[in-house]
């Protein structure tokens, strides 16, 4: 392997790196090949499945005992593909809110911590039930319970709300 930058040949072998692209200050790939030129000191590093890597990372934040970190909860919320105002819709809170928890100036409370988890290890649960009607939720200003009807057939039950009697 070339250097890309300078053109001489490359040093590869297996080491941990430090991985800061995740931008987590924590996050080391333990004996991952990188390559280093001897002329110039560039590093390459290779990176195996590397969408399988940030599923690990975010499921090992989802598993954390104590509560998520500001970059943490960054992490997943771009693991998860939203933008900051997106992601504040899904969670019910304001972008305001969100920048708070990233930034360390505003604790994400317990049931916005474990949401985030549940949302990260779960993201769909089921196959027909869109992240965006979380952001309808409570916008209703009354409570009341839905009446379900339930089928069951051959392979599984199947849930219907019913019209009110």
């Amino acid at each position: 392997m070339r250097c890309l930058h300078c053109g001489a040949a490359m040093e590869t072998r297996r080491e941990n790196y430090h991985y800061t692209a995740s931008g987590l200050p924590h996050v080391t790939l333990q004996q991952v090949e990188v390559s280093r030129c001897p002329c110039c000191g560039e590093t390459e590093v290779s990176i195996p499945r590397i969408e399988a890597l940030h599923r690990a990372i975010a499921a090992a934040l989802a598993r954390k005992p104590a509560r998520l970190a500001p970059e943490e909860i960054r992490y997943l919320r771009k693991y998860l593909g939203w933008s900051g105002v997106d992601f504040a819709a899904r969670m019910g809170v304001t972008p305001a809110t969100v920048s708070r928890w990233e930034h360390g100036t505003g604790p994400m409370g317990n049931t916005a911590d474990r949401l985030l988890r549940l949302l990260v290890v779960h993201q769909a649960p089921v196959q027909d039930y869109s992240a965006d009607l979380l952001a309808e939720i409570a916008e209703e200003p009354e409570t009341h319970a839905m009446r379900l009807g339930l089928d069951v057939d051959k392979d599984d039950w199947h849930a219907a709300p019913l019209s009110a009697a």
